[in-house]
């Protein structure tokens, strides 16, 4: 299959002939092309935030309920979901709604694929799929929430060190209070209920489907993913040796050449769109439906609805 080079001489090629939607045609190929190798339905769910980090639409959002909605429509949902993650993550309300809707439409029968990265609320979409596809270059990340790019549980951390400093040494508190000072008086509550609800959520969905009622199997992947202290950072990139020995359950990309070939070629196809359009996000199925975010040119755009 091709790699990236070549993916981009055959998007080139396309455009020689006259092809306006070029880099879409590649895509769809491609796409088509594992849902023939697999016969499970494909669903391709990518962020073009690591070409436009700024952009607040890479995010995962509510509006991503509509591209799934409008990608679903005319599946046959009794195949199954290969679902192809690349995101930054974002909003735990549309991700707890978006993993909902996906288990209710192929009752629990979800596959992850990781071609790339994906970090925080899309490894929480990942966690609540059976199984999860990684390669080498695959990663998953911690699942532990953020608040202004701040950590929750390094923010109730420092409070409770600044308790204990000042009960030990008064004199400590001015330091400490200006410190302290720069959270607003619900932002603790607002950082513990954050915790407590992700948490909740990746153990309910873990232990509902990948880990099959397994309590002892599912706190230790919980622990690992969600323990700041532990990860030391939200960027962490956990591998797939890694998440192996945490206990998921992980397939190896690299078991079938073929499909790992066909997955990173699909990877290389969305990249290279991100790379020669104004595109944000997409969010396309191996019929060939995309729903497609774009950066606005002079005025708002409206999401494009693809056949």
């Amino acid at each position: 299959m091709p790699n990236w080079k070549e993916v981009l001489e055959e998007i080139q090629t396309l455009a020689k002939q006259g092809v306006t939607n070029n880099l879409d045609v590649i895509r769809r190929k491609y796409l088509l092309k594992i849902y023939k190798k697999t016969g499970r339905n494909v669903i391709a769910y990518y962020s073009g935030w690591l070409q436009r980090p700024n952009s607040i639409d890479v995010i995962v959002n509510d509006k991503d309920k509509n591209a799934f909605m409008v990608n679903i429509h005319k599946l046959d949902r009794t195949k199954g979901l290969d679902l192809i993650l690349h995101t930054p993550g974002g909003d735990l309300a549309a991700t707890e709604s978006i993993v909902d809707y996906l288990n209710q439409m192929f009752k629990n029968d979800v596959r992850a694929i990781i071609p790339q990265i994906s970090m925080s609320a899309g490894t929480m979409i990942a966690l609540s799929c059976k199984e999860i596809i990684m390669g080498k270059q695959s990663n998953l990340g911690p699942i532990d929430p953020q608040m202004g790019g701040v950590a929750c549980q390094a923010v109730l951390d420092e409070f409770e060190k600044a308790k204990d400093d000042i009960k030990a040494n008064p004199q400590a508190a001015p330091l400490w209070q200006v410190i302290v000072s720069k959270y607003h008086p619900t932002f603790l509550g607002s950082c513990r209920n954050s915790i407590d609800w992700s948490e909740k959520l990746a153990h309910d969905w873990l232990k509902r489907n990948m880990c099959a009622g397994d309590e002892t199997r599912t706190n230790k992947i919980l622990k690992e993913f969600s323990d700041h202290k532990t990860n030391k950072s939200h960027a962490r990139h956990i591998s797939k040796d890694k998440c192996k020995e945490i206990g998921l359950s992980i397939l190896d990309m690299e078991e079938d050449n073929e499909l790992q070939d066909l997955i990173l070629t699909v990877h290389h196809s969305f990249m290279h769109t991100f790379s020669q359009s104004a595109t944000t996000k997409i969010v396309e199925n191996h019929l060939g439906i995309a729903y497609v975010e774009s950066l606005p040119l002079q005025i708002p755009q409206i999401p494009q609805f693809k056949v």
